[in-house]
C-alpha cells in the first residue's frame, strides 16, 4: 500500500478519547519517532503532533501504522519503507526532504533503527545535510532490560543473533567475555534452541531474562539461571516478541602470578606506591598487602640487575 505524497496532508490534527488538538506542522527534517511495542497508551504527545503534522509517515507496514492512526484521528499519508523496498524508495524520500517537506519514521513497534533498515536512510539524509530529529518513546530493548533485575550500568545491544546454528554460537563465543549485560531479539519458534546455545557457551549459571509480549495483555518476564531458562520452551514455542537479556560474566579472582605480572608491569613505570594503587583500582584488591608484594618485587628485581 503506497499512497500519494504529492500534496501536503489535509488535516493536522489528532485526538486523545474526546479531546481534539490541533498539531502545529513541525520544521522540515526527518523525524526518526517512537511508536508503542503493544499498548497504544504508550505513545508521547510529541509523536502524535509529529505524525499529525507530517507531511509523510514511512513505515515498515501501513496495516501496522493505521492502526495507531487511527485510534489517535491521524489522517496523515503514509508509505512503506521496509526492507524489501528501501533501495527503490530512498531517493524518493531523500527528494521529499530536498523540497522542504516533513518526513516521519517509524517502525511497526519501538524506536526505529534498532534491528530494521532505517539507519541507511538517516545516514543518507546527513549526508545530503539534512537536519534529524529523534522524538524519542517506548522500546523493547529498555522495557526488557529494566524489568529483567540485571546489571544496567553497562549494556550491550546484541540484536538478532543468526539463525544459523554454527554462525550463532560464534557470535555468542565472542560475545561471551564482554563486561556487560547482554541484550538479544529473537523469534519465537528459535527461542528454546538460542536459549540452549547461550547456556552451553555462556555457562549455566549466568543469570537471565525473557521478555515476551511486553506492555500487552499476556506480557510475561520469567527470570533464572539460563540453565532453568533453557529447559521452559521445549515442549512448545511462545507467542508473541521476545526480549532475551544475560548478565554480565562473574569477575574471576586474578591468580597471584596475574597480579605478579600486573605489579611488575606497573613498576616498570611507576613508584611501588602508586603502583600498589593502580592495581588495587583495577582487581579492587587491598593496597596494603599489594604495595608489600610490589617492595618485594621490586627488591628482586634490583638484586638481580
Amino acid at each position: 500500500m503506497q499512497q500519494d505524497d504529492a500534496r501536503p496532508p489535509t488535516r493536522t490534527a489528532y485526538h486523545i478519547g474526546p479531546a481534539r488538538f490541533e498539531a502545529a506542522r513541525p520544521e522540515p527534517a526527518l523525524y526518526i519517532v517512537s511508536t508503542p511495542i503493544g499498548n497504544l497508551g504508550d505513545v508521547t504527545i510529541r509523536a502524535l503532533e509529529t505524525l499529525a503534522g507530517a507531511d509523510l509517515i514511512a513505515c515498515e507496514d501501513t496495516r501496522v501504522t493505521r492502526v495507531l492512526l487511527d485510534r489517535y484521528g491521524i489522517r496523515t499519508r503514509m508509505t512503506a519503507y521496509h526492507e524489501h523496498n528501501a533501495a527503490a524508495e530512498r531517493p524518493r524520500l531523500l527528494a521529499l526532504l530536498a523540497e522542504g517537506r516533513t518526513v516521519a519514521l517509524v517502525s511497526d513497534a519501538g524506536t526505529p533503527l534498532l534491528s530494521d533498515p532505517g539507519y541507511k536512510l538517516v545516514e543518507a539524509a546527513i549526508g545530503e545535510g539534512r537536519k534529524v530529529i529523534p522524538i524519542p518513546g517506548a522500546s523493547a530493548l529498555l522495557a526488557a532490560m529494566v524489568a529483567s533485575g540485571l546489571p544496567s550500568d553497562t549494556i550491550l545491544f546484541a540484536g538478532f543473533l543468526p539463525s544459523r546454528t554454527e554462525a550463532r554460537r560464534r557470535r555468542i563465543e565472542e560475545l561471551a567475555p564482554v563486561k556487560a549485560t547482554l541484550v538479544f531479539y529473537e523469534s519465537p519458534h528459535r527461542l528454546a534452541e538460542t536459549l540452549v546455545e547461550l547456556a552451553a557457551v555462556l555457562g549455566p549459571a549466568r543469570s537471565g531474562a525473557v521478555g515476551r509480549e511486553l506492555t500487552k495483555a499476556f506480557e510475561e518476564v520469567v527470570r533464572g539461571d539460563l540453565a532453568t531458562l533453557s529447559t521452559r520452551w521445549t515442549e512448545r514455542d511462545p507467542r508473541g516478541e521476545i526480549v532475551i537479556v544475560v548478565g554480565p560474566p562473574a569477575d574471576e579472582e586474578a591468580s597471584a602470578a596475574d597480579i605478579d605480572g600486573m605489579l611488575t608491569a606497573a613498576l616498570g613505570r611507576l613508584p611501588p606506591g602508586k603502583a600498589a594503587a593502580e592495581v588495587a583500582r583495577l582487581l579492587g584488591a587491598d593496597r596494603k598487602a599489594l604495595y608489600e608484594r610490589a617492595l618485594q618485587l621490586k627488591s628482586t628485581a634490583d638484586a638481580e640487575e
